[in-house]
């Protein structure tokens, strides 16, 4: 007869043979698993391979739409008709799968469970918040959940981790490199301006223009990098807020940025805004928002192509070259599409570049 297993030889045995039971009954143990910290401080257990990955937010589903989009298990909105042509058209009908985070949430436990994903990702702010929240989708859901950084000069690294964990390094570290020699070249141009050249620029949301960001908003990160001055940073630090157009008038911006065509197309008729400098002096812009904000909307990746083409705006002497070559090439190495000239054309309407 064999000699009989001995205790720890027995321990190891058993183990396995736990493992491939569970694995008939459904593949519920991974075959390994992984710890990574993520941008919050938070230790969280992967899976060997992460095919599956549920977005919680519009940030995070435009990184990860630029870096795997065949892991991009659903859309938080489904892209609107006029976007589908800026996207990838295998991407175009995924499910709705809603928010978990931000701004009006709609997604549920039972919404997440039943997509089976086997990670979930959100981009964004970092604070106790958030990381609460990653802490209690993760315990209701047993699904691992990343929160990574969300800051505009962060996108490089966050392009790099978000690639390490879901095994897709290469494609990262190439998205990232681009990255980082769009923000280098800009801040060294910006750098030569003296802070009291760079132009005040109010930024205007909404249909009325009245809602804005204040200092420190990740709404308005790209105004600063590109070589502006934010006027509503008078207002003091925060986020979002409104503002009256009696606080807009005495501001009076040098420029005036919107995502909003109606709201652009009425402020030389407006004599609450006709009479401001940027009105007269023709200088108001439309941030492109085809498939995703140039400027915001969401606050991602996105905004690298607005960050070039803001910069231009703005210093047209230090960014001389036409903006259409670098919008092509960035949609084709970030989007996934090769765009027409009519695409082009459309994208920039408004634009002034």
């Amino acid at each position: 007869m064999p000699p009989a297993p001995q205790p720890r030889a027995r321990t190891r045995l058993a183990a396995r043979a736990l493992v491939l039971l569970l694995g008939l009954l459904g593949g519920l143990a991974p075959a390994a698993a992984r710890d990574v910290v993520d941008a919050a401080g938070r230790r969280v257990t992967l899976p060997e391979r992460v095919e599956r990955v549920l977005a919680a937010g519009p940030p995070a589903s435009v990184l990860l739409y630029t870096l795997a989009p065949a892991k991009l298990i659903g859309w938080v909105r489904a892209p609107y008709p006029d976007e589908r042509p800026y996207l990838a058209p295998e991407t175009w009908d995924l499910p709705t799968t809603g928010r978990l985070t931000g701004r009006g949430n709609t997604a549920n436990v039972e919404a997440i469970l039943a997509l089976k994903p086997d990670l979930i990702v959100d981009v964004g702010s970092t604070g106790p918040t958030y990381a609460s929240l990653a802490d209690r989708v993760q315990e209701q859901t047993g699904i691992p959940y990343l929160l990574l950084d969300g800051r505009f000069a962060a996108i490089p690294e966050t392009y790099r981790g978000l690639g390490a964990a879901i095994g897709a390094g290469a494609r990262a570290a190439e998205l990232a490199d681009a990255a980082g020699r769009t923000l280098a070249e800009v801040a060294a141009k910006v750098a030569t301006v003296p802070e009291e050249k760079r132009p005040r620029v109010y930024y205007g949301r909404g249909p009325k223009g009245l809602e804005t960001g204040l200092a420190g908003s990740i709404n308005t990160e790209v105004l600063e990098v590109a070589g502006g001055r934010n006027v509503a940073a008078a207002a003091g630090r925060g986020g979002l807020t409104t503002v009256s157009p009696e606080q807009v008038l005495a501001w009076d911006p040098d420029v005036i940025l919107t995502l909003d065509a109606p709201f652009r197309a009425s402020l030389a008729a407006d004599p609450l805004w006709s009479g401001l400098r940027a009105v007269r002096a023709g200088r108001i812009y439309q941030a492109p928002r085809l498939p995703f904000g140039w400027f915001d909307a969401p606050p991602g990746v996105n905004r690298l192509i607005g960050l070039r083409w803001l910069a231009g705006v703005l210093h047209p002497d230090l960014f001389p070259e036409p903006i259409e070559a670098a919008t092509r090439d960035f949609y084709r190495l970030f989007y996934h599409v090769e765009l027409t000239p009519e695409q082009i054309g459309t994208l920039l309407k408004g634009a002034g570049r």
